[in-house]
């Protein structure tokens, strides 16, 4: 079994030691929180998220930190205090780079079903995960990746018009005034350029594990900030050939995927960690623009195979085309780590167990939930801090 694994079952089955209120690891992460009760809920849902058997409810979490009247004080911690998370998330970015020396930053959809509609930001919309409409929240992380672990430090929750556009809905989730409608593609750009743009973490390259509908309109803004981009694209997308020694110049706007197809002959193996084993596939990549004229720089069209699959199985875009395709390729299997972090860590600490109805408190979950999957995901890092299990109770 995986190290990072033990660590995370000791913690579930109780073996770690329980450290004391003041303990490195709180202390630096919730340094913001004022008020030593503050504190003190944060470290009891902290606890609870990485302890609490089944879905991670506040009143699962309270089960653990004295019951009925524990419910009450976390209920209001997370729904109805006054604390901010956001310096909480700098905190755990600035630790996580230090610790993890992330590669990049992934972007990531998250989508949470949810059955009723009352929760901030429910509506039936198209799920990526599931490729079909549901009825569910939609929400993008930002994921500081290396290999062999990565964490989600940003959150953003998609709110839709129907949330933004209607007065009585959006105060009672008490959606702030500065919450303006976005498109998918804008949630997930904005999810990105606000932590590098606001944070003291490294500008590194931004892997965005979406497929994206306007690429014009995600492409400038990482231009301009002058953060590299690699973004997934679908076969059908248009593209225009730029290099004059490829197939398919002065072809005009042609799908990435015949654009590909026709260099089969140029692919290389590609060899990158992911996980303990070694992958290789076969790569290829050609310099292509938008297909409107003024659409910006070239870009680097990028086609991974199978050993002997005849068809690519993914397409990425880079802006801007300098990157060696090795070094990009490498950075494509970071997105594969942050899935797999997802499924065995996030889902385990209750990124999508949030049961409130409010903007301010689905934040505030989510923030600790990163947390938890940070005291996961980093436990046997060198470096770390001691990442174990706080005290439950006063």
């Amino acid at each position: 079994m995986n190290a990072k694994v033990v660590s995370w079952h000791r913690i579930r089955q109780g073996a770690c030691d329980v450290t004391h209120p003041g303990d490195e690891f709180s202390s630096e992460l919730f340094a913001s929180l004022r008020r030593s009760d503050q504190r003190l809920r944060a470290r009891q849902y902290l606890s609870g998220l990485l302890a609490a058997e089944g879905r991670k409810s506040i009143r699962n979490i309270a089960a653990l930190a004295g019951g009925a009247a524990a419910e009450q004080s976390l209920h209001h911690f997370i729904s109805s205090s006054t604390w901010d998370w956001s310096p909480i998330r700098e905190a755990l970015a600035a630790h996580v780079t230090r610790v993890l020396a992330p590669r990049a930053w992934v972007v990531r959809p998250l989508f949470i079903p949810k059955a009723g509609e009352h929760s901030v930001g429910v509506e039936r919309q198209f799920a990526p995960e599931l490729a079909q409409v549901v009825n569910g929240q939609l929400a993008f992380g930002a994921w500081a990746a290396a290999e062999g672990a990565s964490v989600p430090v940003q959150w953003r929750l998609h709110l839709p018009e129907s949330w933004l556009g209607d007065a009585r809905r959006r105060r009672r989730a008490e959606i702030p005034d500065s919450a303006e409608a976005e498109t998918p593609d804008e949630c997930a750009t904005v999810t990105a350029l606000t932590a590098l743009g606001h944070w003291a973490v490294p500008k590194r390259p931004v892997v965005l594990d979406a497929h994206v509908t306007s690429l014009g309109g995600v492409i400038r803004p990482f231009v301009e900030a002058q953060v590299p981009l690699l973004t997934r694209v679908k076969g059908s997308t248009l593209l225009v050939v730029a290099d004059r020694a490829m197939p398919g110049y002065r072809a005009g706007a042609v799908p990435a995927r015949h654009i590909m197809e026709s260099v089969q002959g140029l692919r290389r193996p590609s060899t990158a960690a992911g996980g303990p084993v070694r992958h290789t596939t076969l790569a290829a990549a050609v310099r292509v623009r938008l297909p409107r004229p003024g659409s910006g720089p070239e870009l680097l069209l990028i086609g991974e195979w199978h050993e002997g699959g005849k068809a690519p199985v993914t397409l990425w875009l880079a802006a801007p085309a300098t990157a060696p395709v090795g070094d990009l390729v490498r950075l494509t299997r970071l997105a594969q780590q942050v899935a797999q972090d997802e499924k065995r860590i996030g889902e385990q600490v209750g990124v999508r167990d949030f049961e409130g109805r409010s903007f301010r408190g689905w934040h505030r979950h989510m923030t600790l939930a990163s947390v938890a999957h940070a005291v996961s995901a980093l436990a046997d890092e060198p470096g770390q801090l001691r990442l174990r299990a706080p005290r439950l109770s006063a």
